[in-house]
């Protein structure tokens, strides 16, 4: 599946506000220029967060224009055009960077991004419930879905191809094989 990494808090209402993802959070200020270190929770952050984008700031969502963005040390170090200097910017450690959701790219049929998948139903090929996508755990050679039984339980579902049947974002459903060892 295409989509942010580590699932991002999604905030709004149904009052028709608008709704954020989390691109990552930012950490200590970086230099003298105003750059911040900033934990990245995208799997496209210079696709995201390209100089003269607009972003929200932390939970009052304060906007900001993106001046500049580079790695280092594994790292994104990133600067906002109304913070010039460390001083201005250390307001803003810890806070997580936000994007409207109705800015993120579409997707092709069959992805999604994490944050419309946790809370997803999942069902058996033959239809049988088996609970909700509580968490996405990222293992390096596939994503692992975290589903929450109704009696509390856990299941571990591998996102690949012999186990993820299908995903209807519209329906909120996951329809899914389970291989031998998956359940007890």
């Amino acid at each position: 599946m295409t989509g942010l990494q580590n699932p991002p808090s999604e905030t709004g209402s149904p009052s028709g506000e608008p709704v954020f993802v989390a691109l990552g959070r930012l950490g200590r200020p970086h230099g003298l220029r105003g750059e911040m270190r900033m934990s990245v929770w995208s799997d496209s952050p210079e696709e995201r967060l390209q100089p003269g984008r607009r972003v929200f700031l932390g939970e009052r969502r304060i906007p900001v224009v993106v001046r500049s963005v580079r790695w280092h040390q594994g790292l994104l170090l990133i600067a906002f055009e109304e913070y010039p200097d460390r001083s201005a910017v250390e307001i803003f450690r810890n806070q997580q960077v936000f994007l409207p959701v109705d800015e993120l790219p579409p997707l092709e049929d069959g992805e999604a991004y994490y944050y419309q998948i946790i809370g997803m139903r999942v069902v058996t090929e033959d239809g049988r419930a088996l609970g909700v996508v509580e968490e996405i755990l990222e293992t390096g050679a596939n994503d692992v879905f975290v589903v929450r039984a109704p009696e509390g339980s856990e299941i571990l579902l591998p996102d690949i191809e012999d186990v993820i049947l299908s995903l209807d974002v519209e329906a909120g459903l996951i329809r899914v094989h389970l291989l031998d060892g998956l359940l007890k």
